[in-house]
């Protein structure tokens, strides 16, 4: 499965600034707003430095990183909902997102312009959330009046309703989606709506290079992800040994990019395992934490788990600690898994099947 995450904020606030360090692609910066008219996309590898351990002792060059789509959307403003600014054709280009990372003004610019004032982050939160709530309010709406008209003829949709009913009255209270308390049964039924406000939320705190290390006032409970978008946009022009040296001096040890990630697996419960094919590529694989052997193969092709007969298994730990696939066997820490077998964090899986 690959991640990913919706980029948004109101205008101004370096979301594209952002947005062109983290993929290096060159997206239109300007300090007015609307300088994104459509939605940017790009996908960049997941940083994993066991993966390139794990090419190493294998002794194989071509290396597949597990992906992240970054997708960047023009800045919100009041009345997006609605269509003020550029509408809310644009809040249905994150509808799709596994997560929303919204971006949020720390740093320090008095000529950049925004829509309504000067900038303070707790109003702007408060605005982009206000936003996404009401545009999911619309879709409710919508979608009650859709499945009353087609419960006139299928009785089965009244548990739909029900759940749907219940959502509308709790946007209309200004909450999110997530928030609303909900069984298994009933997210389930709430799935194809897509509602904004039911992704899981990052917050980044989009800094000056002088706040890097500042203590960040929570939003919703959470410390934000302090981020400094002129800083990665300068790493994302660097070789890997000079970008490494540039951190260093503002007392950090891995970049934005690295960051963020970590805490969007983090946040929605995601893992990586690796497989290796012969002397040809080792590869990077994305799956929920608490997948089973048998699914995690389905992830690589269906015909692994159509044939599935077992999982050789070794930690990336040991995978390391011994030299590889061979050796570990030799000292009894490759394992061999059923179907059942749930994988863990960093595991080197090589799959036997048979159809």
């Amino acid at each position: 499965m690959g991640l990913s995450i919706g980029i948004v904020g109101l205008p101004n606030v370096g979301k594209s600034t952002l947005f062109t360090a983290l993929t290096r692609r060159s997206v239109l910066v300007a300090e007015y707003p609307f300088a994104t008219i459509e939605p940017n996309l790009g996908v960049v590898p997941v940083p994993d430095q066991r993966l390139s351990r794990v090419a190493e002792i294998a002794r194989i060059d071509h290396i597949v990183p597990a992906t992240v789509e970054f997708v960047d959307i023009a800045g919100l403003v009041e009345g997006a909902h609605q269509g003020e600014g550029l509408g809310n054709r644009f809040l249905a280009n994150i509808r799709e997102t596994d997560a929303i990372c919204e971006v949020v003004r720390y740093f320090r610019a008095p000529d950049a312009v925004r829509p309504g004032g000067p900038s303070d982050p707790a109003d702007d939160v408060e605005t982009i959330r206000t936003e996404l709530v009401l545009a999911d309010l619309g879709t409710v709406q919508r979608a009650l009046s859709r499945l009353e008209k087609e419960a006139k003829h299928d009785r089965s949709l009244e548990p739909k309703i029900s759940v749907v009913r219940r959502m509308g009255e709790w946007l209309g209270e200004g909450q999110r989606a997530q928030e609303m308390e909900t069984t298994a049964e009933e997210r389930s039924l709430l799935e194809d709506l897509h509602l904004l406000t039911m992704k899981p939320v990052l917050h980044v705190a989009n800094v000056d290079e002088d706040q890097l290390h500042a203590e960040l006032a929570p939003i919703d409970g959470v410390e934000p992800i302090a981020i400094c978008a002129k800083l990665e946009a300068d790493l994302s022009e660097l070789e890997a040994d000079e970008a490494v040296e540039y951190l260093h001096e503002f007392g950090l040890e891995e970049s934005g990019l690295d960051r963020l990630v970590r805490e969007a697996y983090r946040l929605l419960g995601l893992q990586s395992f690796f497989t290796t094919t012969g002397e040809k590529e080792v590869r990077a694989w994305t799956v929920r934490v608490g997948t089973n052997a048998h699914e995690a193969a389905g992830h690589i092709h269906s015909d692994f788990a159509r044939g599935f007969v077992k999982a050789e298994v070794v930690s990336f730990e040991d995978y390391d600690a011994h030299g590889g696939e061979a050796a570990a066997r030799a000292v009894g820490k490759l394992r061999v898994e059923g179907k059942e077998y749930i994988l863990r964090d960093g595991d080197v899986v090589h799959f036997r099947f048979n159809v």
